[in-house]
């Protein structure tokens, strides 16, 4: 997925940081917001998603 985002959003990310969890935690954030958690929602997210999120956030 990391991959994907960079290329679908090579113009926009500056930076793109991994951190390992334990406990199968999952989630995404945007310049500090919170798009996706795994946790809450309580399933993995699908690619798509995770793109129409970011571009959400980034449209704003």
């Amino acid at each position: 997925m990391t991959e994907q985002i960079l290329s679908d959003f090579e113009e926009s990310v500056e930076s793109l940081t991994l951190i390992p969890s334990d406990g199968g935690v999952f989630e995404v954030t945007v310049d500090g917001e919170l798009i996706f958690s795994k946790k809450k929602l309580g399933r993995h997210a699908n690619y798509e998603e995770i793109r129409e999120a970011i571009q959400a956030r980034l449209n704003r």
